[in-house]
């Protein structure tokens, strides 16, 4: 499906503004946290590939070959891989870190995303996700509901409307209460596996 998200320098265009209003911070919490091997999973063209503490040796990953094209300019020797979440073409247990920011709204089967996510963490590793997520008030809520369909098709993809935290849970993870934080609809959070 073809979207906002798909159309790379839109897309920069739009995340750049969204950074400065504040979203900014919030990415650059998420890869603090990144250690060892890690896979930047849906990197989209790059934006959170400088983040990155020198030691971590990232991997940046999305299906939009495009998007991977832009990604390239702004990490030049980070390896970049184009696949889907829901098929990772990794073994199992190789990255202590997957870095999920703003992606889990827009794939399109969360539950088998995240069994690939638990299938490629090292038994020790940690999820760490960066999500808008659906809203706890009622009259949002409903219309996140109400504007999901169209916003899925003029965004490619994204469904405003996610539960996905209980996502995560359900596909044998536990959130760590410590590093959560959120703010309205916007999730920031590390998890781990269960075994």
């Amino acid at each position: 499906m073809r979207g906002l998200e798909q159309i790379p320098w839109l897309y920069d265009a739009l995340c750049a503004l969204i950074e400065r209003s504040g979203l900014g911070p919030w990415r650059r919490s998420l890869a603090d946290g990144a250690r060892g091997r890690t896979l930047d999973l849906g990197c989209g063209t790059g934006r959170g590939l400088a983040l990155y503490d020198p030691a971590v040796r990232a991997i940046g990953l999305d299906p939009a070959f495009g998007s991977l094209v832009r990604a390239r300019r702004r990490a030049r020797r980070v390896p970049l891989v184009c696949a889907s979440a829901e098929a990772l073409p990794f073994r199992a247990g190789v990255f202590d870190t997957v870095v999920s920011s703003l992606v889990f709204c827009s794939v399109p089967d969360p539950a088998r995303g995240l069994a690939e996510v638990r299938r490629v963490l090292h038994p020790n590793g940690r999820l760490r996700m960066l999500e808008h997520v659906r809203s706890q008030r009622r009259w949002k809520a409903a219309f996140q509901d109400r504007v999901q369909p169209l916003w899925t098709r003029v965004s490619g993809g994204c469904r405003p409307n996610r539960e996905t935290e209980h996502t995560v849970e359900r596909a044998g993870f536990a959130i760590e209460s410590h590093e959560r934080r959120a703010q309205a609809d916007l999730r920031l959070f590390s998890a781990r596996p269960l075994r």
